[in-house]
């Protein structure tokens, strides 16, 4: 259901005059934290318990109305990783018909600075407040928040370009209508936030799901890889080597100094009981049973059939695999292709596990098309109580170590047509194979490209690898977008056995707009706009108060 936006001086209101928690309830984990209402900012932050309780709603509720729909809607919608013809929080970002009234597109905009406002409220209130905790205790709890804030403006500036940048929420609700500051000045704020969270942040938790330094270092070489294609001209077709090599350091340090690996299996990734695992950087922390805001909601919006889910919660028939992304799939990689969507035949020992599991025989109009499995979890049974209906206690990525790989490789890449790379290759090829295929002696973007493609579909990330090639290679972008025939609904054959894709049926039922240098950003709010038209003015610089880190790879 839909909820109401608030206008950002309202929602910052609110935030400060709340207690400097997110109260949730939860077993077995950090976000198990007993209210108290007799908590005030006097004798609150008293200890490091405080400290890292007031840190706690950052990895839920705040990103709840980005998860819900957008994280997928956006990210795999507008990519053409899925269609869903009949879903108004899917079709209109694949149509690139989504206007500043998109319900989902309200929402995460709103979530975004929902986090953006929690995040400032742990800052500052531990800077004022904090008593009887050390100054590492104090810079660990604030660098949680401020890279959650980072990773939020990054968000921001990759889908709305220029952005209010805010860190003191009294201002903007005393002062509501402000100018935004351009897209390269967010970047350069959420860089700043980013790299002071790899500094301050520790290297290993006591609690599993906390972030570490080298959840910093990992998106930081996400967000330093996007902004080296920035430049004036968007199709110079070159990126800035000091940023790519920027990339290259964060990428390496995760790599070779964290201690961490991947998965063994692919699919083990996508179920309940491995969450936290060593190969998550960062994930959204979702409540078993929790109430509707911190709960993960997906299964209900992708599960096929009510044999699944064992409630009527299962609206996934109509929310299908693109036959543009099955035909992307090499013919060995069958591992990931059935661990992210389900082909006719296909059998999952872990869901109806007390029916021997499930085998996908779902026939759309008589084809064989492919519904999502990535996300879908099954039936509270399955797994011990912790799904019910749409309630889902499984983690969203937001950071795993494969992406890590890939970024060195293409960082390494740089302008360069193809590497050969030992270093590069070898994170490269650990990637393609834990999913059984054959190592590459060279990589080109393309090879990049394909492999971020398929290793994160339905992660809501592909998007994003869209719009920062855009930011170099423009035209490119757009004519790979405007060649996908957006406007079929596509019914396929789709063969397991050879990982082929053919049509055999398309309708022309829905009006796609081309992908044009304007429709790589998103449309500000209609509600945001009516209460600050300065949001549609030209951007005004940021002036930055603190110094930026320099020996962040010493």
């Amino acid at each position: 259901m839909m909820k109401k936006m608030k206008t950002l001086n309202k929602l910052f209101l609110g935030l400060i005059i709340t207690t400097p928690l997110l109260l949730n309830s939860c077993s077995d984990s950090f976000l198990n934290i007993q209210p108290n209402d007799k908590l005030t900012l006097d004798n609150f932050f008293q200890s490091e318990s405080d400290l890292q309780a007031s840190t706690a709603g950052l990895y839920n509720k705040v990103w709840f109305d980005f998860n819900d729909k957008f994280y997928y809607g956006l990210g795999d919608g507008r990519s053409n990783n899925m269609y869903a013809p009949y879903s108004d929080y899917i079709y209109p970002f694949s149509d690139l018909t989504e206007t500043s009234l998109t319900g989902p597109l309200v929402l995460a905009w709103g979530s975004f600075y929902n986090v953006i406002g929690q995040s400032n409220n742990v800052i500052n209130n531990i800077r004022k407040n904090s008593k009887n905790v050390t100054e590492d205790q104090k810079n660990a709890a604030i660098a949680e928040a401020r890279f959650m804030r980072g990773t939020a403006y990054w968000y921001l500036a990759s889908l709305w370009g220029n952005a209010i940048i805010v860190e003191d929420n009294t201002v903007l609700v005393n002062h509501p209508v402000v100018n935004t500051s351009p897209r390269k000045d967010v970047f350069e704020f959420a860089m700043r936030d980013l790299e002071f969270a790899a500094k301050y942040l520790p290297a290993t938790v006591s609690q599993a799901g906390r972030l570490t330094k080298w959840s910093a270092f990992g998106m930081l070489s996400r967000v330093y890889l996007s902004y080296s294609g920035i430049s004036v001209d968007p199709n110079s077709g070159v990126r800035d080597q000091a940023y790519l090599d920027l990339a290259a350091k964060a990428a390496k340090k995760v790599s070779e100094e964290s201690g961490l690996a991947l998965m063994s299996s692919y699919a083990d990734l996508y179920k309940i009981e491995n969450n936290n695992n060593p190969e998550s950087l960062f994930a959204l922390q979702w409540v078993p049973n929790g109430d509707y805001g911190v709960t993960n909601t997906q299964q209900a919006y992708f599960a096929v059939a009510s044999e699944i889910t064992g409630d009527d919660a299962a609206w996934g028939y109509y929310t299908m695999a693109s036959a543009n992304v099955m035909s992307e799939y090499e013919t060995a990689d069958s591992l990931r292709r059935k661990a992210t969507y389900m082909a006719y035949g296909d059998h999952y020992a872990e869901l109806e596990k007390a029916n021997g599991g499930y085998t996908y025989t779902v026939l759309h109009n008589s084809k064989k098309c492919c519904n999502i499995k990535k996300g879908v979890v099954g039936n509270t049974t399955d797994n011990n109580g912790k799904s019910t209906r749409m309630n889902s206690a499984l983690n969203t990525y937001m950071l795993r170590l494969a992406e890590v790989y890939l970024n060195y490789a293409e960082a390494v890449l740089g302008n360069n047509s193809s590497t050969s790379d030992a270093t590069a290759l070898l994170y490269f090829n650990k990637v393609r194979t834990r999913a059984g295929i054959p190592a590459k002696n060279s990589i080109s973007y393309e090879d990049i490209r394909h492999e971020r493609r398929v290793e994160f579909a339905m992660e809501g990330q592909y998007w994003y690898d869209e719009v920062s090639r855009a930011y170099y290679k423009q035209q490119e972008v757009l004519d790979r977008i405007n060649t996908e025939k957006r406007d079929f609904i596509d019914l396929y054959d789709y063969d397991k056995t050879s990982n082929t894709c053919t049509i055999k049926l398309n309708t022309t039922a829905r009006a796609v707009n081309q992908a044009t240098a304007q429709r790589m950003l998103l449309p500000y709010p209609e509600s945001e706009v009516v209460q600050n038209p300065l949001l549609k003015q030209a951007p005004v610089k940021y002036t930055f108060t603190e110094d930026k880190i320099t020996d962040l790879f010493n």
